[in-house]
């Protein structure tokens, strides 16, 4: 009986010791799946909703591909930097009220930030658009009829949902639009990438964002301070949307707040390495309205 007490300890040891060896073997494989960014098999059409992992308050978090991977493709989502800069980015799907707060407090901040339209926006709120560039700010490609683009494996037809904004965009505006894209609801494939990489885009994700766009669920202030405080860093590309209500009326505290831990705003093409444009608004100048 002592015997086969024994034996049953023995193998219940070594099934533990097994188990171990190979849940180690997992974790080391996604931590190195992590490190090089190859979460997709490469040249595939296999799609990824793009998502984060905060490890630590007040760093970087990581991303579920690599900046290094990413920036093949002229995609980012954060600069690797130890700078207190910041990238604001806003998505713009309609217009409900909110976006002359917004603009006011980017005024009032000297703050340059990207607003990524779909047509919708385009055509119902051309003034608003037209304010947005005058004021110094970039407008980026959002997709004409924010579709799922990773089940979209033609170029022409990729090519058509970012070139039917570029055109209704130019008409409104008067000048080409600049070729930043974010993919709708961040999904995304390798072959998207390279596709946007090939119609002269650069994609950009995000590295810090937080549930906004419900329109009944708006969050409190206090909410989205909790969130977005604590979970700031260097070279952050922060997601926001217009549409949010609580976003156009912590804006500028919000933007205070980031000011006094010491940061700073750029725009993303300094984050894409392209010259740096001139942003024609005077810090402090009351802001007026909207045409």
């Amino acid at each position: 009986m002592k015997q086969n007490k024994n034996l049953k300890n023995i193998i219940v040891t070594a099934l533990l010791l097994t188990f171990s060896y190979f849940a180690g073997q997992g974790i080391a494989h996604i931590q190195n799946v992590y490190a090089s960014g190859a979460l997709l098999p490469a040249g595939s059409s296999a799609s990824a909703n793009w998502g984060l992992s905060f490890q630590e308050e007040g760093k970087a978090p990581t991303g579920n591909a690599a900046a290094s991977y990413l920036k093949d493709f002229d995609a980012y989502f954060v600069e690797e930097t130890e700078e207190k800069k910041i990238y604001l980015t806003f998505d713009c799907g309609f217009e409900n009220g909110n976006t002359p707060a917004i603009l006011d407090a980017l005024k009032k901040h000297n703050a340059p930030a990207t607003f990524f339209i779909v047509g919708n926006y385009m055509e119902t709120s051309p003034d608003l658009v037209k304010r947005m560039v005058s004021e110094g700010h970039t407008v980026g490609n959002h997709t004409y009829h924010h579709p799922d683009m990773s089940k979209i494996g033609e170029m022409e037809a990729f090519r058509k949902e970012l070139a039917d904004l570029e055109t209704l965009y130019e008409e409104a505006i008067g000048q080409p639009m600049t070729k930043y894209y974010r993919p709708p609801q961040g999904v995304y494939s390798e072959s998207n990438l390279k596709m946007a990489q090939e119609l002269g885009y650069q994609t950009f994700f995000w590295s810090l964002a937080y549930v906004d766009w419900y329109q009944d669920q708006q969050p409190s202030h206090e909410e989205a301070f909790a969130k977005l405080i604590p979970r700031i860093h260097p070279g952050a590309v922060v997601l926001l949307h217009n549409t949010s209500k609580t976003n156009g009326e912590i804006l500028d505290e919000l933007l205070t707040k980031w000011e006094e831990l010491g940061y700073s705003f750029h725009p993303l093409s300094e984050l894409a390495g392209e010259a740096l444009p001139e942003l024609p608004l005077t810090p402090g100048k009351t802001p007026e309205s909207s045409s």
